[in-house]
């Protein structure tokens, strides 16, 4: 069992599959990509342990592409990869836009040809779609309104643009005042989800989304906001209403065309997050719900959003609704969990368009599962109920982010990392 829970059949047929191939069905063809178009990463976010990056650096290697990425140097676990063709320097932020072009495209002359961009962040996708025009004689990427990514991204005009079309999403507020907080928790109960707007222009050391279990909790984290944020830049701060995790949480992704066709959509179970209950997927699994993949395209479609898209959701029992808790117009960082049977997944897509071949249908792959090593490790370290079979879900993943037994550097540099991380934390004396 994976995690030992979450087992049965999900009982609902998707649109997108007829089913499993008879055995008698050979294996089904790959289609070729071109090695022509080389592909760069564009991350401007500092972060050893983006294992989305080496993903995508891993599936589009295997397929003979060659991939480029702005990476933090050696340090960088995904600067080992054996499928990396060429590491390049940390990129300035994209709040400064003008150095920002300058440096692609002295990466574009060092690349010698015409690549495609993957940024793999909101401010990097944000970026890409608001100076299309500067990017477009060196690079390759889906174009659309350049306002669509910030207008999904920046959470409060999400929540707007859900609510004038009718697309479920949770109750919430932005409180203005430490007695707005009081109101919010009044009229939302307790548990809050609290979450900042622009989650990319966060000071370091704050967490984008936090389970708020109290009212002093609530208290802090607005105050902590004004403190560190004094200038607004992610803010402001949202309270949400809590939807019971009965229901289950929820994930699509997907890849949407020019005339935003849903090219390849799939949607998956979320059983383990980090952090717990307000995070990104560290254990997942791809399943059936036609209803909940209706429900996402519709969505894209309405906000018209172009290229790769990450949406989460959560079931609400009570209603029988899935309510949209984020939309992210880029790729997810667990994307390899939608490998489907052919070896089709999301960047795949993504360059077979851009190169302007033919997308085939996908053969997925219900029930296969996608686990992160590392943040399953350190959650389950110190549980009682899982440490006898901690190691079980490891071997029943289909794919582990890290390990790979044909690229283990990666592994072994991210191990690294992880113990030299925690060593800094337990000596707080300056380095």
């Amino acid at each position: 069992m994976f995690l030992d829970t979450l087992t049965q059949p999900f009982g609902r047929r998707s649109r997108i599959s007829a089913g499993p191939l008879p055995e008698a069905t050979p294996p089904p063809v790959r289609p070729p990509l071109d090695p022509g178009l080389p592909v760069l990463l564009l991350r401007t976010d500092h972060n050893l342990f983006h294992h989305g990056s080496l993903g995508a650096i891993r599936s589009l290697g295997r397929a003979g592409v060659p991939v480029h990425a702005i990476l933090e140097g050696r340090a960088s676990p995904a600067a080992r990869s054996r499928y990396l063709h060429r590491g390049h320097p940390w990129a300035p932020p994209a709040e400064r836009p003008a150095e920002l072009v300058r440096h692609l495209h002295g990466i574009a002359e060092r690349i010698g040809r015409r690549a495609l961009l993957l940024p793999v962040d909101d401010a990097g996708a944000l970026f890409v779609a608001e100076h299309a025009e500067a990017l477009a004689p060196a690079f390759a990427f889906p174009h659309q309104d350049p306002g669509v990514p910030r207008r999904v991204a920046d959470k409060s005009q999400l929540i707007a643009a859900l609510r004038e079309h009718g697309v479920p999403c949770p109750q919430s507020r932005t409180p203005r005042s430490a007695a707005d907080v009081e109101d919010a928790a009044a009229e939302l109960g307790l548990p809050l989800i609290a979450k900042w707007a622009r989650p990319w222009r966060l000071p370091p050391g704050m967490r984008s989304t936090t389970v708020a279990h109290t009212l002093d909790e609530a208290y802090r984290l607005f105050a902590a906001g004004l403190r560190r944020d004094p200038h607004g830049d992610a803010g402001p701060l949202i309270l949400q209403r809590r939807i019971p995790k009965a229901g289950g949480d929820w994930f699509f992704q997907g890849y949407f065309d020019a005339s935003l066709d849903c090219l390849f959509g799939a949607t998956g179970r979320k059983h383990l997050a980090h952090p717990p209950q307000a995070g990104h997927t560290i254990a997942g699994e791809w399943a059936r719900n036609p209803e909940l993949e209706r429900l996402a395209v519709q969505t894209v479609r309405t906000l018209g959003c172009r290229g790769l898209v990450d949406l989460d959701f959560r079931f609400d029992a009570g209603t029988g609704a899935y309510h949209l808790l984020d939309f992210n117009p880029r790729i997810g960082a667990q994307f390899r969990l939608f490998t489907d049977r052919r070896g089709l997944d999301l960047v795949r897509v993504l360059h077979l368009d851009q190169s302007g071949r033919e997308v085939p249908p996908a053969l997925p792959a219900f029930g296969r599962r996608l686990l992160v090593e590392n943040h399953y490790l350190k959650q389950s370290i110190g549980r009682p109920l899982l440490r006898a079979g901690t190691l079980r879900p490891l071997r029943q993943a289909d794919e582990l982010a890290w390990y790979a037994g044909d690229d283990l550097p990666p592994f072994l540099a991210m191990g690294r990392q992880s113990v030299l991380r925690a060593a800094r934390r337990r000596d707080p004396r300056p380095s």
